[in-house]
């Protein structure tokens, strides 16, 4: 590698941990720019990573609706490749596949890179799609994944699902609740990052507008609703958390592990993973760069399951 090439990679991983560190701190006080300041520096990584070169398929429809779609990305001579389906999230009433050019797409490239064909699904939005709709789009783009898995080299019996901030709760859902499912789905493993599986009201929750919006304005049904009053850890679950995260969302994840050491859970088969450095975007950012961690702790956990 070139001096010169040696001194700007340096230079964008300087940018990088100063950004962390500078919008660590204040990422609760302005989610939208915090987040697009992530984005902005995470670009020169993910562009010259070359996200899409495992590409094999992009907005391809799992239903009708022009939101459910799904870009497929296929390692080098896959066969019986594991399946990783990835769910971006958006507070229930936003939210791309392409937050931007690069990101969500280099969450299923670092996987595709490593040997999985990965999924990046979009689904419907509230209030169009309401509760539980957006656990039956992710239920539908897995049940379409396992159809034509032979098409693309995967095992439909070893599926993976993962979500981000609100995709996490139709996972959840999709995992957990058979009202969406009618039967529990066939799951190798559930991936939780920065997960919502509370609903959320509180004044200090800045999407409690898309909360409503999904689950309803009525309160009686709230509680029956939530992703974490159906938990059932049948299927091992992931959690990654970040030490920067949308208000309320630590709460979650410590309201998920006491009811996975609760009457009638099995705790071993919840693992979390906690980065400390890292906030609700950069979590997902780092994919498919030199600085990513969390991919390789993933995948190490995929494996023995």
């Amino acid at each position: 590698m070139a001096e010169g090439t040696r001194a700007e990679d340096a230079a964008v991983n300087a940018a990088i941990d100063a950004g962390l560190r500078h919008w660590g701190p204040r990422w609760a006080g302005d989610i939208l720019q915090s987040r697009d300041a992530m984005l902005r520096l995470y670009e020169p990584l993910l562009r010259a990573s070359g996200v899409r070169r495992r590409q094999a398929g992009q907005a391809i429809a799992y239903g009708p609706h022009a939101r459910q779609v799904m870009d497929v990305f296929v390692p080098e001579r896959a066969q019986r490749a594991p399946l990783l389906v990835f769910v971006h999230g958006g507070a229930f009433v936003r939210g791309e596949r392409d937050l931007s050019p690069y990101v969500h797409a280099n969450v299923a490239a670092e996987f595709a890179a490593h040997g999985y064909v990965a999924a990046s699904v979009g689904y419907r939005l509230a209030p169009q799609a309401a509760w539980p709709e957006g656990a039956c789009d992710v239920l539908a783009a897995m049940a379409w994944l396992r159809s034509h898995a032979a098409r693309f080299g995967a095992d439909p019996h070893r599926m993976f699902l993962m979500g981000h901030s609100a995709g996490c709760a139709h996972c959840a859902t999709a995992a957990w609740d058979a009202r969406a499912s009618g039967t529990p789905p066939d799951l190798a493993g559930l991936i939780l990052v920065s997960p919502r599986l509370r609903i959320d009201l509180g004044d200090a929750n800045p999407n409690r507008g898309g909360v409503l919006a999904y689950y309803g304005a009525d309160p009686a049904a709230h509680a029956d609703r939530a992703p974490l009053s159906r938990l059932t850890l049948r299927t091992p679950v992931l959690v990654v958390s970040a030490g920067y995260e949308n208000p309320g969302l630590h709460q979650d994840v410590e309201e998920l592990q006491a009811q996975a050491a609760g009457p009638g859970q099995d705790a071993r088969r919840l693992t979390r993973l906690h980065f400390p450095e890292h906030n609700h975007v950069s979590i997902v950012a780092q994919f498919n760069t030199h600085l990513n961690r969390l991919g390789t702790q993933i995948r190490d956990w995929c494996e023995d399951k």
